[in-house]
C-alpha cells in the first residue's frame, strides 16, 4: 500500500460499544427516507488514514454523501470519488463500523504546517480570512465532514468530536474553523430563504467579535432572500453551536454544492465544562 506523503499524527485507537444510541442526528436533508439500518452492525473505530488507499475510501463516502445525496457537482478526475487539491495535504480522521471495516464517517483536518505548505485553506478559497490571521499558527481547517446515510444516530459524529479533541490538545492547537453547509434545497425547490432564515438567527444570538469577522468571496444575496422563516439550522451546525462556536459572519454561495456556507470557528478554550469533561476528561 502505498504511504501517504504528509506526515501522521498517532492516536490510541477510539472504541464505542456495539449498539451504542444516542439521539438521531439528521446531518443533511434528503428529498427521502434514509434507507434502513443493516441488520448487523458493529461497535466504532477511529483511526487516522495512514495509506492511500484509506483516503480513497473516505472520498468515496464523501461523493456519496455530497454527490449521490446531495446533489454536488464535483469537479474530480477519479469516478465516484470527491477528490481536491487540499487532500494531499490533510489529515483524514475515519470512523469505521468493526464488523464490516466500512468507513461510515470521516473528516479532514488541514494542520497549520500544511497550511502554509500547500499554499491557502479550503476557506479562504470562500472567505477573506485576513482577520484571523493571528490565529494561524494554532488554528486547524475542518473540512469535508460527513456521514453515511445508516449511521446517522449520533455516535459517529461523536466519535470524530472526541478524536478532534485530543488531536487539538495533544498537539497544542487551540482554534479550529471551518464552513458549515446548510442545504439550499428546501421542500423540492432551490432556495436560498432557509440559509438567509438562518444566518438572521445566528447573527443575534452566536456571532463572533467583530475583530474575528470575515467576508464572503461570493456572498449569497441575503438582502434579496426571505430572512423571516421560522426554520432551525441543521443538526451538525447546532451541534457546533453547543461545543461554543462561533459564526464569523454572512453565509457565502456554494453553486457547486449547492449550499450556503457559514464560516464557523470553535476554540479548545471556549468548550462548555460537560463537553470539556466527555471529551478530554478535565
Amino acid at each position: 500500500m502505498k504511504e501517504l506523503p504528509n506526515p501522521t499524527f498517532p492516536m490510541s485507537p477510539l472504541a464505542l460499544p456495539k449498539g451504542l444510541l444516542q439521539r438521531p442526528l439528521s446531518f443533511f436533508k434528503s428529498p427521502s427516507p434514509p434507507p434502513a439500518a443493516p441488520a448487523e452492525r458493529g461497535g466504532l473505530t477511529v483511526t487516522w488514514a495512514k495509506h492511500a488507499d484509506e483516503v480513497r475510501q473516505a472520498q468515496r463516502l464523501r461523493y456519496k454523501v455530497f454527490a449521490d445525496e446531495m446533489g454536488a457537482r464535483l469537479d474530480t478526475k477519479l469516478p465516484g470519488h470527491d477528490v481536491d487539491l487540499f487532500d494531499n495535504y490533510c489529515e483524514h480522521l475515519l470512523v469505521r463500523d468493526e464488523l464490516t471495516r466500512e468507513v461510515v464517517g470521516t473528516y479532514r483536518l488541514l494542520t497549520p504546517a500544511q497550511a502554509t505548505r500547500v499554499g491557502s485553506t479550503y476557506s479562504d478559497l470562500e472567505f477573506d480570512l485576513t482577520r484571523l490571521r493571528t490565529l494561524r499558527e494554532s488554528m486547524v481547517e475542518l473540512g469535508r465532514s460527513c456521514v453515511h446515510p445508516d449511521y446517522r444516530t449520533g455516535g459517529v459524529i461523536m466519535a470524530l468530536w472526541g478524536a478532534l479533541a485530543e488531536f487539538m490538545v495533544r498537539n497544542k492547537l487551540d482554534t479550529m474553523i471551518g464552513c458549515a453547509s446548510i442545504p439550499m434545497l428546501h421542500n423540492g425547490v432551490v432556495s436560498g430563504d432557509v440559509a438567509a432564515s438562518i444566518w438572521q438567527q445566528l447573527k443575534q444570538t452566536h456571532l463572533a467579535p467583530i475583530e474575528h469577522h470575515v467576508r464572503p468571496r461570493l456572498p449569497l444575496p441575503v438582502e434579496r432572500l426571505d430572512g423571516s422563516l421560522l426554520v432551525e439550522p441543521p443538526a451538525l451546525i447546532k451541534g457546533y453551536l453547543r461545543l461554543g462556536a462561533k459564526v464569523l459572519g454572512a453565509p457565502a454561495w456554494d453553486p457547486d454544492f449547492n449550499t450556503a456556507d457559514l464560516p464557523m470557528l470553535m476554540r479548545i478554550n471556549d468548550l462548555p465544562p460537560r463537553y470539556r469533561k466527555h471529551f478530554l476528561g478535565a
